[in-house]
């Protein structure tokens, strides 16, 4: 299952963008990963929000903040094309939540993590890719349980 991590300095983003930013983040993810938009799969994706410090992230040229995206999915759940768009509409949140825009793109980092088949685990099992697609097509159907 995917997951999501922003990592912030600490009074960066806005009141309502820090309330939002972590489901609206999860909410990207999902949307660009394929997976259906149900409770079961929104349980599963996990979004965390770290908040840095003040002084503990700057540049060698200013102290604007900086937000980095750190995105998990199994190897082979996200296309180039997939990539692309949610770089793009995770960038476009951040930079919402913190209320800055488009010029102020660059603050904003974005990592895709693919894990490798076979390392991951969850539920006292490996989990492969192929049976998140079956746990997809099982939630269409209605056949599984949140």
């Amino acid at each position: 299952m995917p997951m999501i991590r922003l990592t912030a300095p600490a009074g960066a983003l806005t009141a309502q963008g820090r309330q939002s930013i972590q489901r609206d983040l999860a909410a990207v993810l999902l949307r660009w990963e394929g997976a259906p938009d149900t409770a079961f799969f929104r349980a599963q994706a996990w979004s965390y929000l770290t908040e840095l410090p003040a002084g503990a992230q700057t540049t060698a040229e200013d102290d604007e903040p900086r937000f980095l995206v750190e995105v998990t999915v199994p190897h082979g759940a996200l296309s180039e094309r997939r990539k692309a768009g949610l770089v793009e509409e995770a960038t476009k949140t951040v930079l919402a939540a913190a209320g800055l825009g488009p010029d102020e793109a660059l603050r904003v980092w974005v990592l895709v993590h693919e894990q490798p088949e076979g390392t991951w685990g969850a539920g006292g099992s490996v989990v492969r890719y192929a049976d998140l697609v079956a746990l997809a097509q099982r939630d269409k159907a209605g056949t599984i349980d949140a």
